[in-house]
C-alpha cells in the first residue's frame, strides 16, 4: 500500500511539472513578429492604461445608473435651546419648546424621472459601446507600432549583417592588393582603395550598431517588454519576404473599421444630447417617504425616554414654467451640434476612403519596387562575381571591382529597405482595410 501511494504521488508529481513546463515557453527571450504584439497586447502601458480607462468609465456609468435606486439617507440633530421662542397669543406672552431637543430622520427619495438619470440610463449602451471600440482602436493602433518597430530593427539587424559581409570580402581584398603591391604586380592605389573602403564600411557599421540599441529600447517600450531583460528577433528572410504578400481582397468597407464605428456611435451620443436638452421641458418626478424621531426635555438627562415620531409619504415634482428661452437656445444648440456631427460624419468617411486609396497605393508601388530591386540584387552578385573573377585574372582594373563592390552592397541595402517599406504600407493597407485583429494576431499578418 505505501509503495503504491509513493507511485501516484511520483506520477502527480511528473504530471503538475509537465504541466508547469507546457505553460512556460521554451524561449521567452525569443520572439517573432506575432509572439512580439502578442506580448505587447498583455504588457503595453498604453494598451493597460487604455483598459483602466475603459474600467473607469464602466464605474462611471454604473455610479450614474445608481441614482434609479431608492436614495436612503439619516439624519441627525441634538441641540440645547439656551433661548426658547416666545410668541404672543391674545394678551400673554408664550413660550414655545423645551430647553432639550433632538430628532432622528430617515428619508427614502425615488426618482420617477429625472433627465440626468433618463440620459444616463439611455446612455449606457452608446457609453459602454464608444469604450470598447476607442480599446479596440487603441490595441490596433498599438498592433501597428509594435510590428513596425520590430520591423525597423529587423531592418538595421540585416543591414549590419550586410556591413559585416562586406567587411570581411573588404579586408581580403586589402590584403590581395597588398599582397600585389608588396610583390610589385601592381601599384599602390589599389590597397589605398580598398583601405579608404573598408574604414568607409567600418564608419557605416559602426553608425546602424549605434542605433540598434536604440531601436531595441524603443521596441521594448512600446511592447511592454522588461529594459533589463535580453530580447532576440526570431526571424527568417524567407518567412518575412512571404508576409509582404497580400493574402486578401483588397475590398474597402466602411464598417470593418472599427474607428469608423466609433464616430458613428459619437453621433449617436449627439442625438442622444439633442433629446436631453427636449427633455429640460418635462417636469422632474419623485417620491419620498419620511420617518422623523422627536426628542424633547426639560432636562437632558430625560431626553430619550419618549419619543414622538412622525411620518410622511407622498409625490413631489419640479415643474419648469418660464426660464427666459433659455431650454429653446439649448435644444438649437444641441440640434446644430448634431448637424455638426453629421458633417464631421460625412467627412470623415471620405478621409478614411483617402487613407485607403493611399495606403493601397503605397503598398503597389512598394511591392513593385521591391520586386525591382530583388532582380537588381541578382544582377549586381552576378556582375560583382564576373568582374572579381576577371580582376584576380588580371582582366579588370581595381576601380571596377570597387565600383561593382559598391553597387552590390547597394542593391543589398535597397533590397532590405524596400522589403521593410513593404512591410510597414502592407500594416497600414491592413489597418485603412480594417483588417487588423488584436483578438487573432495570426490572422493580421
Amino acid at each position: 500500500m505505501r509503495q503504491r501511494r509513493f507511485l501516484l504521488c511520483v506520477f502527480w508529481l511528473i504530471s503538475v511539472s509537465g504541466l508547469q513546463a507546457q505553460d512556460q515557453p521554451i524561449d521567452s527571450t525569443r520572439f517573432n513578429v506575432e509572439e512580439m504584439v502578442k506580448f505587447a497586447m498583455l504588457h503595453s502601458p498604453l494598451i493597460q492604461m487604455s483598459e483602466l480607462d475603459a474600467e473607469i468609465g464602466d464605474q462611471q456609468i454604473k455610479s450614474s445608473l445608481s441614482a434609479w435606486f431608492p436614495q436612503i439617507a439619516a439624519n441627525t440633530q441634538w441641540s440645547n435651546n439656551l433661548k426658547l421662542q416666545t410668541q404672543p397669543i391674545g394678551d400673554q406672552l408664550i413660550t414655545f419648546g423645551q430647553p432639550y431637543s433632538g430628532n432622528v430622520n430617515f428619508t427614502v427619495d425615488q426618482a420617477i424621472f429625472n433627465r440626468d438619470v433618463f440620459l444616463a440610463s439611455k446612455g449606457s449602451k452608446l457609453a459602454r459601446t464608444q469604450l470598447s471600440q476607442t480599446l479596440e482602436t487603441q490595441k490596433i493602433d498599438a498592433v501597428v507600432t509594435v510590428a513596425r518597430a520590430f520591423y525597423d530593427l529587423l531592418l538595421t539587424i540585416e543591414q549590419i549583417k550586410v556591413f559585416d559581409e562586406n567587411i570581411v570580402r573588404q579586408e581580403k581584398q586589402y590584403k590581395d592588393a597588398k599582397t600585389r603591391y608588396d610583390v610589385g604586380l601592381v601599384d599602390k592605389t589599389d590597397y589605398q582603395r580598398a583601405s579608404i573602403s573598408l574604414a568607409n564600411l567600418q564608419s557605416e557599421r559602426n553608425r546602424q550598431v549605434s542605433s540598434l540599441e536604440a531601436k531595441y529600447s524603443y521596441l521594448k517600450q512600446v511592447s511592454g517588454y522588461p529594459l533589463d531583460r535580453e530580447l532576440t528577433l526570431h526571424y527568417e528572410y524567407g518567412e518575412m519576404a512571404g508576409r509582404a504578400e497580400l493574402e486578401f481582397s483588397p475590398d474597402f468597407l466602411l464598417e470593418s473599421r472599427v474607428d469608423y464605428q466609433l464616430a458613428k456611435t459619437q453621433y449617436s451620443l449627439t442625438e442622444l444630447e439633442t433629446s436631453y436638452s427636449k427633455w429640460a421641458y418635462i417636469p422632474m418626478v419623485r417620491g419620498f417617504y419620511n420617518y422623523n424621531f422627536l426628542f424633547f426635555d426639560q432636562r437632558f438627562s430625560g431626553l430619550l425616554d419618549e419619543s414622538y415620531p412622525t411620518s410622511a409619504i407622498g409625490l413631489a415634482a419640479t415643474i419648469p414654467i418660464f426660464q427666459g428661452g433659455k431650454r429653446a437656445h439649448d435644444v438649437k444648440v444641441a440640434k446644430l451640434r448634431q448637424e455638426r456631427s453629421q458633417v464631421s460624419l460625412t467627412d470623415y468617411e471620405k478621409q478614411l476612403n483617402t487613407e485607403y486609396e493611399s495606403a493601397l497605393a503605397a503598398y503597389n508601388s512598394n511591392y513593385f519596387t521591391w520586386q525591382t530591386l530583388q532582380d537588381n540584387l541578382a544582377l549586381a552578385e552576378e556582375v560583382y562575381n564576373t568582374i572579381k573573377f576577371q580582376y584576380d585574372e588580371g582582366v579588370k582594373a581595381y576601380v571596377d571591382l570597387v565600383v561593382a563592390e559598391s553597387e552590390l552592397r547597394a542593391a543589398q541595402i535597397n533590397n532590405y529597405n524596400a522589403l521593410y517599406s513593404v512591410l510597414s504600407s502592407k500594416l497600414d493597407l491592413q489597418r485603412a482595410m480594417g483588417q487588423i485583429n488584436p483578438t487573432s494576431i495570426e490572422s493580421s499578418f
